[in-house]
């Protein structure tokens, strides 16, 4: 199994900065894809970046310019950077971990969060 923890959260000004983490760790055999998703209170998970083996990135519209997902395939992290942050970057992220355990076998691991708010 693969366990999946995010850090880096916590309270950020508007217009601010920081920086989430993902720490993959476990029975890993090959990880094809880690992605940040974000939920806040009243609205459904939605996608913030994917990042895959190939380093290809794929970015919510709403963040593009803004976030940027890298990877350190060495230590099995994922990090989000969230720069020019609003309010409506309040919100729990998730990050997400896919694996390739066999030739056509794929899993996929959440974290349980780490809470990001916004606010003055």
């Amino acid at each position: 199994q693969v366990q999946v923890v995010e850090s880096g959260g916590g309270l950020v000004q508007p217009g601010g900065s920081l920086r989430l983490s993902c720490a993959a760790s476990g029975s890993i055999s090959s990880i094809v894809a880690m992605g940040w998703y974000r939920q806040a209170p009243g609205k459904q998970r939605e996608l913030v970046a994917i990042i895959t083996s190939g380093g290809n990135t794929n970015y919510a519209d709403s963040v593009k310019g803004r976030f940027t997902i890298s990877r350190d395939i060495a230590k099995n992290t994922a990090y989000l950077e969230m720069n020019s942050l609003e309010a409506e970057g309040t919100a729990t992220y998730y990050c997400n971990v896919r694996v390739k355990e066999f030739v056509s076998t794929y899993r996929e691991f959440w974290g349980q969060g780490t809470r990001v708010t916004v606010s003055s």
